[in-house]
Order: structure tokens, then sequence, then C-alpha cells
């Protein structure tokens, strides 16, 4: 559904000839973005429940940790295909070479994950430089093996949402999500029900049982858009048309800073493994950590809005107010669930959290208050720098932001502060420091 802006009086009070894009235009095309990044992080919860149900338990859901922390560090580089794809397929000619260069990362990531599942690799990687357990690296082998088409499915999946969220198609997305999550339940019921698999064969086929099935509707509803606005012979719209070098460079930035945002778990994991209260820290922390994920859900939704929307001058003021107001609506949102009972009832009601863990749980998150917002702020500067062609600063800010998590954490662990406070500490003065370089950068 394309967005239709009215066409509203200038403020010498005669009619405009530029579009006036209204908040209700960019609330009506970012929330199905929203919605999508929301039911994705209900997965996790709802396959670990599965996996709960099923014997040998703590061994399962430890397995399938290290199986999906994996998957997701090959997948890395493909995770902002979804911003290049919106910020550059506008005609025929682009749609194919951002289509070829999508190909050519499948089958590198598809390559390398097959090298780790079923080679020696495994052994070096999982057992000798991770040092997992081998009653866990037993398990986690066919994990990787189970998830072998995972980076594929959904390196096709961003690419083709890409051209969606790029012609205006982003409720296609949400139901596509919707859809991707009923099968990956649907196919663990199933699982759980009818056979006796192991809780990693469970979860990993539900998850690639998941991913393929929103692979496959992305590709069938993509079709219309194709024909209609990316037939063959349609021409440029820009006067030089983008090149496989050009390409390769806008993204290579954006898988870099892909790569980098994933170091900054492994990292507070690391420094609370040898920081007071060491066993503590470390159950209350996932808890705290998938708190805040869902409070930043609004800010994972909005680079591709912003990138998708802004068109000049005139798109700038209201995309600014309307970023600017759901940072103000996350740091509300943080403040009532950190002060009132709702924190008790995520902590203890439905985490099921013993009373100690539990509490310093909840300190911890009263910590995070501007961490959501901040990221939402950093969400809208890094959308407005992609639509500009200017993803290495985005890349450079990425790269501070993990240095300030290490400046932090190095002397936490050498004096033995506390814990969590300093994770807290570490994670919002990060984000923070990345967004006043982000403001430096865009200003000069």
């Amino acid at each position: 559904m394309a967005i239709k802006p009215d066409l509203r009086p200038s403020d010498g009070g005669a009619a405009s000839n530029a579009p006036v894009l209204r908040q209700w235009d960019i609330f009506i095309f970012w929330a199905p973005l929203f919605t999508s990044w929301l039911m994705m992080t209900l997965e996790g919860p709802l396959l670990s429940a599965a996996v709960n149900r099923l014997p040998n338990e703590v061994v399962m859901l430890a397995a399938f940790g290290i199986v999906i922390t994996l998957a997701i560090t090959i997948e890395s580089p493909i995770i902002n295909l979804l911003a290049t794809a919106t910020a550059r397929v506008k005609d025929r000619a682009s749609f194919e070479l951002v289509r070829r260069f999508t190909v050519h990362w499948i089958v590198l990531l598809t390559a390398i994950s097959i090298l780790l599942a079923f080679t020696p690799l495994f052994d070096l990687v999982v057992r000798s430089v991770l040092g997992v357990p081998d009653d866990v690296a037993l398990w986690v082998r066919p994990g990787l093996q189970i998830l072998t088409l995972w980076t594929a499915a959904i390196a096709w999946r961003r690419f083709l949402q890409g051209v969606l969220i790029a012609f205006n198609r982003t409720r296609l997305i949400a139901r596509g999500t919707i859809i991707r999550l009923f099968a990956t339940v649907g196919t663990a019921f199933a699982i759980l029900r009818l056979t006796d698999w192991p809780g990693v064969h469970l979860a990993a086929s539900a998850l690639m049982a998941g991913v393929l099935t929103e692979a496959v509707y992305a590709t069938i509803v993509v079709q219309p858009v194709i024909r209609q606005h990316l037939a063959p012979g349609s021409g440029n719209r820009d006067a030089t048309a983008l090149t496989y070098r050009e390409l390769f460079w806008f993204h290579l930035p954006l898988a870099g800073t892909a790569v980098l945002a994933l170091l900054a778990q492994p990292m507070v994991t690391f420094a609370l493994a040898r920081l007071p209260q060491p066993t503590l820290a470390l159950a209350a922390w996932p808890m705290i950590f998938h708190a805040t994920l869902l409070m930043r859900t609004a800010t994972f939704s909005l680079p591709e809005a912003v990138i998708a929307l802004t068109d000049g001058e005139a798109t700038y003021a209201p995309i600014r107010r309307f970023s600017l107001t759901l940072a103000g609506l996350a740091l509300v949102a943080v403040a009532v669930f950190t002060w009132t009972p709702l924190v008790d009832f995520y902590l203890v009601g439905l985490q099921d959290a013993t009373a100690d863990v539990a509490a310093l749980a909840g300190r911890g998150l009263a910590l995070f208050l501007i961490f959501p917002a901040l990221s939402t702020v950093v969400a809208w500067i890094n959308g407005l720098l992609i639509k500009s062609g200017e993803t290495r600063l985005v890349n450079e800010a990425m790269m501070i932001n993990v240095a300030t998590i290490a400046a932090v954490l190095t002397p936490a662990v050498y004096f033995g502060w506390p814990g969590i406070p300093s994770a807290a500490i570490a994670l919002t003065s990060s984000v923070l420091i990345q967004l006043f370089y982000l403001l430096w950068r865009r200003r000069s």
C-alpha cells in the first residue's frame, strides 16, 4: 500500500507543490516493520519453552544457545542487506545487481556453514577455541547441520524485504513474519507431540522451517512489485547506473557494523564471569538483555523507514519528529516497566526467577533507563547516513561503540566493580558516545 501524503498549504498560505509527510503516514509505513521485529523477538522464548519440556533440557538449552550464536555470527554480514536493498534497488538494473550480490553472499556464507558443520573445523572452533564441554558440543554439531541453509534463506528474504520496503509494501513484511512465527511454532509443536527428537533437533528444525517459509512467502509477494516497478527494460532513475564495486563498498561497512554489534554481548558475558557474584550476575543478565531487546524493537525497525521515506529537505523534519517521539516513548516505557509491578510480573511471574536473581535483574533494568531512547536516536541518524551513502560513518560509530564498552569493562574487571551496574554503564555510555560522534560527523 503506497503512502499518499496530503498536499497542505505552505506558511505563506499558498498551496505547496510538495506533498507534506504526516506523522500518520510515517506511522502506517513503520508499524508493519515494528510488528515484524516484535514477532521475531517472540521466537526465542517460545522455542526455549518447548526445549524445557524435553529431557536433558539444561544441556539442550546450552547447546542450542551456542548453535544460534554461531549461526548468527555466520549470518552477520548479510543482516544489513535489508538496508542495502532498501537504499539501492530503484529500477530493473539495480534490482538485478543487488540480487546477484545477494547470491554471491549466499554461496560464500553457505560454504562456511557447511565447513563448520560437516568438517574438522567444527572441533577446532567449538571444542578448542570456544572450549565447549564435550557433552554439549555433541549436540551443537547436529544443530548446525540442520541450519545449513539458515543464512541462505535469511539473505534471500532480507533482500526481497528491502525491495518491498523501497516500494512501500511494508504490510506484506509484517504478514510474512506472522506466517514465519506460525510455521516455527507449528513445527515445534508437531515435533514435540509426534516424535521423541532431542531439544536441539526440535528447535533447529523449527527455526529452519520458519525462515524457509518466510523466504518462500517473500518470493511470492514480491512478484507484483517486480512486474509493476522492476520489469525488464525499465530505465534507471539515476543519471549513472549502480556498479558492483559501488554496491560492494556501500554494503561492506554495514556488514562490518553488524559483526561489531555482535561483540557487545560476549564482552559483557566475559566481564560478568570475572566480576563479583558471577553466577548471580550471569543468571540475571539474560533477563535484562531480553527485556532491553524488547524495548528496542522500535529502534530496529526505524532505519529502513528513514531510508525509504527520506526524500529531500521537506521530509527531514517530519521524520526527525517521528524518531524523537519514538525515543521519548521508549524512555516512558522503560520507566513504567521498571518502576511499577510490571517488572516483578516479568521477572517472577513469567521468568520464574529466584528472589535474589529477580532483585538484581530489577535493579539492573532501572539502570538502562535511557538506553533504548538513545538507541532510537542513533537508529534515526544511521538511516539518514545510509540514505546518503555514508555507510562508512555508520561503521566508524559502531567501532567507537565497541571500543567504549571495552574501555569501561576493562577497569571494571581490574578493580572488581559490581557486575550488572558495570554492564549498564558500559552499554549506555557506548551508545551515548556513538550518538555524539554521529552528530558531530553529521554536522561536519
